[in-house]
């Protein structure tokens, strides 16, 4: 148990914060979250309330953004945190392309008023850093892995905010002696993932075909391949990293990538349907500069933290099928 230690997670609703706000709750940490103010007040704990730690007696959720550093301020010194999670996002690699301006404001500039809010309120916090393979564009290494020393150079906003970040965080850890971790964190899925990721879309359509409730999916580059993991290991690398004597940067992923057109193959096998009959590819959901291949080395997390995942590619595709069959009352 981590009896009196204080933890502080932005982006706190969504998938990656509330598994790991169950995982905190369960070692005995107080939790605060940052939200915005919404005027659909009920989306922002949604996740917390499926998870079943929402309402909880170490649970606070406090109003803030990331683009406000006051805010920031204000949380940090009231509750005397010792540990920082910066999850918040805008976490759509497309819809990047489509809000370039806030895509870079919220990740890039967040990332950097948090760090300058940490500097001046909590300096002996420890902070993660959501870090992304985003990062390595089309860059891989000649065995076909990405790792912590394959250069970086994304080819979306998104990446971009995220290497800005990535950066940001060593440059404050080097500069100022702050105990900043850097996760690079390949894809990881689960239930709770927004349904416009592809996972979800794939999850959600095939089971609005499979209920006669639509006749068709339309995806978008099938043949991009990814290396996918569940966010519940995932979120304990998060904070197996802060337990570490000291500050790193670590890739963490499962070492195996398949195809979008795998993931449906999966899917809709499981649900005895004809991927030809219903899958077709429609152009508006290929990215201006596509990123073709992702699958990460995590040797050096294994060797130094001892993690390893529990679940694998197909156990995660079958959760997700359930849980969303169990959700539309689908026998």
């Amino acid at each position: 148990m981590s009896a009196n230690k204080t933890a502080f997670i932005t982006g706190i609703n969504g998938q990656d914060g509330s598994y790991l706000t169950e995982l905190l709750l369960g070692k005995g940490y107080k939790v605060v979250g940052l939200v915005r103010r919404l005027s659909v007040p009920e989306s922002q704990t949604s996740r917390l309330e499926e998870a079943g730690v929402y309402p909880h007696d170490r649970l606070v959720l406090e109003y803030g953004d990331l683009t406000d550093e006051s805010s920031l301020m204000r949380i940090l010194t009231k509750y005397k945190v010792d540990e920082i999670y910066n999850l918040a996002a805008q976490s759509h690699v497309r819809v990047s392309f489509d809000a370039p301006q806030y895509t870079a404001d919220a990740i890039a500039r967040g990332t950097l008023n948090l760090l300058e809010a940490m500097k001046g309120c909590c300096p002996t916090a420890r902070m993660y850093q959501a870090g992304s393979s985003e990062m390595f564009g089309n860059s891989i290494d000649a065995d076909g892995f990405q790792r912590e020393t394959t250069p970086m150079h994304p080819v979306s906003p998104y990446g971009c905010a995220k290497l800005y970040a990535y950066n940001i965080c060593r440059t404050y850890r080097e500069s100022y002696g702050l105990f900043i971790s850097n996760g690079i964190l390949f894809n990881h899925e689960s239930p709770r993932r927004g349904g416009t990721f592809v996972t979800n879309k794939i999850v959600k359509g095939a089971l609005d075909i499979y209920k006669f409730e639509a006749n068709s999916l339309d995806l978008g580059n099938l043949q991009a391949t990814r290396d996918w993991g569940h966010a519940k290991d995932y979120v304990r690398a998060m904070w197996m990293m802060l337990q570490h004597d000291k500050p790193d940067d670590f890739v963490c992923a499962t070492g195996v990538s398949h195809s979008v057109g795998d993931v449906v193959d999966f899917v809709f096998n499981a649900l005895g349907l004809v991927r030809a009959q219903h899958v077709g590819c429609d152009p508006r959901y290929f990215r201006p500069n596509e990123l073709n291949d992702l699958k990460g080395d995590c040797s050096k997390l294994k060797r130094v933290l001892g993690w390893e995942p529990d679940i694998n590619f197909k156990q995660l595709m079958q959760e997700m099928i359930d849980v969303e069959k169990m959700r539309r009352k689908i026998k």
